[in-house]
């Protein structure tokens, strides 16, 4: 079982079209399967899920989709928070918040408070996310607290402190749905390991049962991190002729 699941939420727009309904439509209802969806991880003993809601590169939409999303970002603070509060899920967010209004800001820092002691699964939105500002940020967050140091000398270990999910394990499965393989500038540090899991399904669409099929995908999975094979040959333990 995966410990860390990471998911790219992809196919709203493509539902709504499919159907005759305007984009907004589907990011509704892409919203409304969030809540399913951090169930099943939490039923599976999923300790961590991280949702890629809205990247750095979402700005570029047209504004009126982009109010539509910050709206459905609002109200999914509002009211969902009480459901995660009793339901023991962990709420954080990840990215430049910065750059939310006030109302958004506040939000956000209200539910990861109200969730902070939360421990049957960290529930992290990446928001105004980019995996190569997150390793930018980190650069910089890092030579403030050595202003002496010599840039050369830096390591990964000794960047990794400043990555925003610094304090989470690194994702052992990441699962995109809408029928892109690509990695969309999500976590790229964290996920130099991770398996990478495509579905064609779009995110409206993604089911518990879909979640199933990504994790016995994983389980199947022979993860060498770079090492030998885990799996042992048919002559392992055989004397040689």
């Amino acid at each position: 079982m995966p410990q860390h699941i990471a998911i790219i939420m992809d196919g709203n727009r493509r539902w709504a079209s499919a159907r005759g309904l305007p984009k907004a439509a589907g990011h509704t209802v892409g919203a409304r399967k969030v809540r399913a969806i951090v169930q099943a991880c939490a039923e599976r003993g999923v300790r961590n899920l991280t949702l890629f809601a809205f990247s750095t590169e979402n700005w570029r939409r047209p504004m009126e989709e982009v109010g539509t999303l910050m709206g459905l970002l609002k109200l999914y603070l509002q009211k969902e928070i009480g459901d995660l509060r009793a339901q023991g899920v962990r709420l954080r967010v990840i990215g430049d918040t910065s750059k939310f209004d006030a109302r958004v800001q506040a939000l956000i820092k209200d539910a990861q408070e109200l969730t902070a002691h939360n421990s049957t699964i960290t529930l992290t939105l990446a928001l105004n996310y980019g995996g190569r500002w997150d390793i930018l940020q980190a650069f910089k967050a890092w030579h403030e607290a050595h202003p002496q140091a010599d840039a050369r000398d830096i390591t990964d270990a000794a960047l990794a402190p400043y990555l925003q999910m610094a304090d989470a394990p690194e994702p052992d499965l990441m699962i995109r749905t809408g029928g892109e393989s690509r990695m969309s500038n999500f976590l790229l540090w964290q996920m130099a390991y991770t398996e990478l899991y495509f579905t064609d399904l779009l995110w409206p669409e993604f089911t518990p049962e879909a979640l199933d099929q990504a994790i016995v995908w994983f389980g199947q999975r022979d993860r060498r991190f770079g090492g030998e094979s885990t799996i042992a040959s048919p002559l392992d333990g055989q004397a040689s002729a």
